[in-house]
């Protein structure tokens, strides 16, 4: 008889009242201060103002949560949030798209470089994209604390049988797979960062993301069980396919970056 690990968690920490605490929005909310944390230490690094490292990560936590929700909402399960609405904006319920995450923080780059740094939109992404890897982290944790985006049936020694959920027999911890790709890619990017060149060869921080990020999400979602009835017998599931044109675009910057010559900025600390 194997022993397996039985999980029956509390999504919920505690409550008071109609306010409830959860393990994951805690996790959510201690990720991105953390990150702001890293983040505002590499760019004070590079001298730059701290009233465009309180706008962008200002830009960042509202592009994450409402790109992350809508990414859920169109691409795993508009069947229902079209005809139930007000179910999108219930965040707390669960349902966050990293891939609707990842496009929703391209945007609010984009506007932010345009309105705020004057930069071009990759010196901001290629600097960003260092803490958003240990956000993800967080983020997959979260979604174990909530027995939520598990493997399939699995007979190895660390399967998971997640008894909230009913389940009787073990399951590989998708989460902790994803997570620990995460912290992995984390700690490469700040090599990356803090020990080379690469933050002056613009897109290749930016490009080294994608590819670790999405190349994993891409292999995990193999034995991964699938998120909507609609993916029963895809080849290729809606998170694969989603993670294809990430790693092409990926792998296309840091092939261009290390091409191109280094280019330095001058910061001011206005």
């Amino acid at each position: 008889m194997l022993n397996f690990i039985h999980w029956n968690v509390d999504p919920e920490i505690f409550s008071l009242g109609p306010l409830s605490i959860r393990w994951y929005g805690l996790l959510f909310a201690t990720g991105f201060l953390i990150g702001y944390y890293i983040g505002e230490k590499m760019l004070k690094s590079e001298n730059v103002s701290q009233k465009w490292i309180d706008s962008l990560f200002f830009y960042i936590i509202i592009a994450t949560v409402v790109g992350a929700r809508l990414g859920h909402v169109i691409f795993y399960g508009w069947d229902y949030y079209s005809q139930n609405p007000g179910e999108i904006i219930k965040v707390w319920h669960g349902g966050l798209a990293s891939h609707g995450g990842a496009l929703g923080i391209l945007i609010a780059m984009y506007l932010h470089s345009k309105f705020v740094t004057k930069r071009t939109m990759l010196w901001t992404l290629d600097r960003i994209v260092v803490p958003t890897a240990l956000v993800a982290a967080f983020i997959r944790t979260g979604n174990l604390m909530n027995s939520e985006i598990y493997g399939i049936q699995t007979t190895l020694p660390w399967g998971i049988i997640f008894e909230r959920n009913g389940e009787t027999v073990a399951k590989h911890p998708t989460q902790i797979y994803e997570a620990l790709a995460y912290l992995i890619s984390f700690g490469v990017l700040m090599f990356l960062y803090w020990k080379t060149s690469a933050k002056n060869r613009p897109g290749l921080l930016m490009g080294a993301f994608f590819v670790f990020i999405f190349l994993a999400r891409f292999f995990i979602e193999f034995i991964k069980e699938d998120q909507e009835a609609f993916e029963a017998g895809m080849a290729l599931n809606m998170g694969q396919w989603l993670s294809v044109p990430f790693v092409l675009i990926g792998a296309f910057l840091v092939f261009r970056a290390i091409k191109k010559p280094e280019v330095v900025f001058k910061n001011s600390k206005n």
